[in-house]
Protein backbone atom coordinates (compact mmCIF):
# COMPACT_ATOMS: atom_id res chain seq x y z
CA UNK A 1 0.00 0.00 0.00
CA UNK A 2 3.10 2.40 0.43
CA UNK A 3 4.14 1.63 -2.86
CA UNK A 4 0.52 2.76 -4.55
CA UNK A 5 1.02 5.93 -2.54
CA UNK A 6 4.83 6.56 -3.17
CA UNK A 7 3.79 5.79 -7.25
CA UNK A 8 0.74 8.42 -7.15
CA UNK A 9 2.84 10.86 -6.05
CA UNK A 10 5.43 10.79 -8.14
CA UNK A 11 3.34 10.57 -11.15
CA UNK A 12 1.33 14.14 -9.00
CA UNK A 13 4.69 15.31 -9.09
CA UNK A 14 6.42 14.58 -12.53
CA UNK A 15 2.78 16.37 -14.18
CA UNK A 16 3.81 19.30 -12.35
CA UNK A 17 7.08 19.56 -13.49
CA UNK A 18 5.85 19.15 -16.53
CA UNK A 19 3.45 21.86 -16.16
CA UNK A 20 6.09 24.35 -14.56
CA UNK A 21 8.18 23.46 -17.65
CA UNK A 22 5.42 24.50 -20.66
CA UNK A 23 4.89 27.72 -19.17
CA UNK A 24 8.23 29.13 -18.31
CA UNK A 25 8.60 28.19 -22.59
CA UNK A 26 5.81 30.68 -23.34
CA UNK A 27 6.57 33.43 -21.04
CA UNK A 28 9.29 34.76 -23.28
CA UNK A 29 7.61 34.73 -26.71
CA UNK A 30 7.20 39.11 -26.27
CA UNK A 31 10.83 38.68 -26.23
CA UNK A 32 11.01 37.11 -29.36
CA UNK A 33 8.82 38.97 -31.30
CA UNK A 34 10.27 42.33 -30.04
CA UNK A 35 13.49 40.82 -32.21
CA UNK A 36 12.21 39.74 -34.85
CA UNK A 37 10.74 43.12 -35.70
CA UNK A 38 13.66 44.77 -34.80
CA UNK A 39 15.55 42.93 -37.59
CA UNK A 40 12.89 43.60 -40.22
CA UNK A 41 12.96 47.43 -39.14
CA UNK A 42 16.76 47.59 -40.07
CA UNK A 43 17.49 48.70 -43.77
CA UNK A 44 19.00 45.85 -46.04
CA UNK A 45 22.92 45.94 -46.67
CA UNK A 46 23.41 47.21 -50.73
CA UNK A 47 23.74 45.24 -53.79
CA UNK A 48 26.87 45.05 -54.86
CA UNK A 49 27.08 46.80 -58.69
CA UNK A 50 26.97 44.65 -61.84
CA UNK A 51 30.33 43.62 -63.44
CA UNK A 52 31.29 45.97 -66.52
CA UNK A 53 30.66 43.70 -69.55
CA UNK A 54 33.74 43.22 -72.16
CA UNK A 55 33.24 44.58 -75.77
CA UNK A 56 34.92 41.40 -77.60
CA UNK A 57 36.93 42.41 -80.79
CA UNK A 58 34.74 40.71 -83.71
CA UNK A 59 36.73 38.12 -85.67
CA UNK A 60 35.49 37.67 -89.44
CA UNK A 61 36.50 34.30 -90.71
CA UNK A 62 38.10 34.19 -94.52
CA UNK A 63 39.19 30.88 -94.93
CA UNK A 64 36.11 29.59 -96.20
CA UNK A 65 38.17 27.89 -99.39
CA UNK A 66 40.75 26.35 -97.75
CA UNK A 67 40.07 22.53 -97.11
CA UNK A 68 38.53 21.86 -93.44
CA UNK A 69 40.68 19.72 -91.07
CA UNK A 70 37.77 18.22 -89.40
CA UNK A 71 36.38 16.73 -92.59
CA UNK A 72 36.36 13.38 -92.31
CA UNK A 73 35.77 12.25 -95.96
CA UNK A 74 39.06 14.00 -97.07
CA UNK A 75 41.40 11.89 -95.17
CA UNK A 76 39.87 8.62 -96.73
CA UNK A 77 39.35 9.95 -100.54
CA UNK A 78 42.86 9.74 -101.75
CA UNK A 79 44.41 7.29 -99.68
CA UNK A 80 45.42 3.92 -101.29
CA UNK A 81 45.86 1.83 -97.99
CA UNK A 82 43.65 -1.08 -96.25
CA UNK A 83 40.43 -0.02 -94.80
CA UNK A 84 37.75 -1.61 -93.71
CA UNK A 85 34.22 -2.40 -95.96
CA UNK A 86 31.33 -0.41 -94.25
CA UNK A 87 29.15 -2.31 -97.07
CA UNK A 88 30.32 -5.75 -95.37
CA UNK A 89 28.38 -8.02 -93.35
CA UNK A 90 30.06 -8.75 -90.24
CA UNK A 91 30.03 -12.24 -89.21
CA UNK A 92 29.42 -13.74 -86.02
CA UNK A 93 33.01 -14.06 -84.15
CA UNK A 94 33.46 -10.22 -85.01
CA UNK A 95 31.21 -9.51 -82.24
CA UNK A 96 33.46 -10.68 -79.59
CA UNK A 97 37.02 -9.36 -78.59
CA UNK A 98 40.13 -11.57 -80.09
CA UNK A 99 41.48 -11.98 -76.68
CA UNK A 100 38.26 -13.67 -75.51
CA UNK A 101 38.51 -16.14 -78.12
CA UNK A 102 40.34 -19.99 -77.70
CA UNK A 103 41.07 -21.97 -80.39
CA UNK A 104 40.11 -25.69 -79.05
CA UNK A 105 40.95 -27.62 -82.65
CA UNK A 106 41.28 -28.44 -86.19
CA UNK A 107 39.39 -30.67 -88.84
CA UNK A 108 40.51 -31.67 -92.20
CA UNK A 109 44.37 -31.67 -93.21
CA UNK A 110 46.23 -29.84 -95.73
CA UNK A 111 44.97 -26.94 -97.80
CA UNK A 112 41.47 -27.75 -96.26
CA UNK A 113 42.19 -27.41 -92.62
CA UNK A 114 39.43 -25.71 -90.77
CA UNK A 115 40.46 -24.30 -86.81
CA UNK A 116 37.94 -24.99 -84.22
CA UNK A 117 37.26 -21.65 -82.15
CA UNK A 118 35.31 -21.74 -78.67
CA UNK A 119 33.52 -18.00 -77.89
CA UNK A 120 32.49 -16.78 -75.08
CA UNK A 121 29.33 -17.86 -75.16
CA UNK A 122 30.62 -21.44 -75.10
CA UNK A 123 29.62 -21.84 -78.79
CA UNK A 124 32.55 -23.55 -81.21
CA UNK A 125 32.24 -22.43 -84.62
CA UNK A 126 34.20 -23.49 -87.79
CA UNK A 127 37.11 -20.76 -89.14
CA UNK A 128 38.60 -21.10 -92.39
CA UNK A 129 40.58 -18.32 -94.49
CA UNK A 130 38.89 -15.32 -95.44
CA UNK A 131 36.62 -15.33 -92.19
CA UNK A 132 36.59 -12.74 -90.39
CA UNK A 133 37.14 -12.76 -86.24
CA UNK A 134 37.42 -9.96 -83.48
CA UNK A 135 36.42 -6.58 -83.15
CA UNK A 136 39.34 -5.15 -85.26
CA UNK A 137 38.16 -6.38 -88.77
CA UNK A 138 40.48 -9.07 -88.22
CA UNK A 139 40.63 -11.60 -91.60
CA UNK A 140 41.78 -14.88 -91.12
CA UNK A 141 44.71 -15.46 -93.66
CA UNK A 142 46.11 -19.10 -92.59
CA UNK A 143 45.18 -21.75 -90.50
CA UNK A 144 48.17 -24.15 -88.90
CA UNK A 145 47.34 -27.18 -86.71
CA UNK A 146 48.58 -25.06 -83.76
CA UNK A 147 47.22 -21.57 -84.59
CA UNK A 148 44.96 -19.12 -87.17
CA UNK A 149 46.50 -16.26 -88.60
CA UNK A 150 44.77 -12.87 -89.33
CA UNK A 151 45.16 -9.16 -90.06
CA UNK A 152 43.59 -6.96 -88.18
CA UNK A 153 42.94 -2.92 -89.62
CA UNK A 154 43.63 -0.29 -86.42
CA UNK A 155 43.04 3.31 -86.98
CA UNK A 156 46.51 5.17 -87.32
CA UNK A 157 45.42 7.99 -85.77
CA UNK A 158 46.00 10.60 -89.07
CA UNK A 159 43.01 9.11 -90.54
CA UNK A 160 43.94 6.31 -92.47
CA UNK A 161 44.18 2.54 -91.19
CA UNK A 162 47.32 0.16 -90.54
CA UNK A 163 47.43 -3.92 -90.71
CA UNK A 164 48.44 -5.74 -87.65
CA UNK A 165 49.36 -9.59 -87.61
CA UNK A 166 47.74 -11.37 -84.94
CA UNK A 167 47.59 -14.96 -83.98
CA UNK A 168 44.99 -17.01 -81.88
CA UNK A 169 47.34 -20.35 -80.76
CA UNK A 170 45.55 -23.67 -79.33
CA UNK A 171 46.13 -23.90 -76.24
Amino acid sequence: MRMQTFGRGAGILLMLLACLTLAACGSGRSDLEKWVAEVKAKPAPPLEPLPVMQQFETFEYTAQNMRDPFDQTFSGEGSSGPRPDPGRRKQTLEMFPLDSLKMVGTLGSGSSLVALVMAPDKVTYRVQPGDYMGESDGRVTAVQEDRVELVELVPDGAGGWLERPAKLALE
